[in-house]
């Protein structure tokens, strides 16, 4: 052998045997205990879109939103949210808000964040405007809820109260309390 060949062979046996030893150093204990999870176990979903079905499996309602992340096992956070229902449901509403939050097991969404529902459908062909801060949405209800402020647009008219229970399949709302409005003809 000669010594070029020597010098290489021995390089090449420190560097097998280092390599083993890092390897060794590095390798976990078999205490039984893993290692905390500093990562994000959950899914996040960009430019996404949730389809919601009624009891016989047709589409009833949309969810879209510009970015859904699993926060927790059982709940999903939304940001610039739009909810609209299917045509087949004859429900003209399409609700808007910042932020959203879904928990399985619960039919109602809470929105929170420039809540602004709104319909093109009316008696009188005007567009029907509902704007608040926060409002619980159950989609398959059709029930719109909150007890925050809200503001109610329909064409030049404006009602303003403190909590709301809207039925959006049959354009009814109930206002609460301190209700004001603004009727010009």
């Amino acid at each position: 052998m000669s010594p070029r060949s020597t010098t290489l062979l021995v390089v090449l046996i420190i560097a097998a045997l280092g390599s083993w030893y890092l390897a060794r150093s590095n390798k976990p204990d078999d205490t039984g205990t893993a290692p905390p999870d500093s990562g994000h176990t959950g899914y996040y979903l960009k430019s996404a879109r949730i389809l919601g079905t009624d009891t016989d499996g047709s589409l009833l309602y949309e969810i879209e939103a510009a970015h859904a992340e699993q926060q927790a096992k059982d709940r999903i956070e939304f940001t610039d949210v739009r909810i609209r229902y299917s045509p087949e449901a004859d429900v003209p509403w399409i609700v808007h808000a910042d932020e959203a939050t879904l928990r399985e097991g619960s039919p109602r969404i809470a929105l929170r964040g420039h809540v602004r529902a709104v319909s093109a459908k009316s008696a009188d062909d005007q567009d029907t405007e509902i704007r608040t801060q926060y409002l619980e949405l159950d989609p398959e209800r059709f029930i719109a809820e909150t007890d925050e402020r809200v503001q109610i647009r329909i064409g030049a008219r404006s009602l303003t109260a403190t909590g709301m229970l809207a039925s959006l399949n049959d354009n009814k709302v109930e206002l609460k309390s301190n209700v004001r409005g603004k009727i010009a003809p």
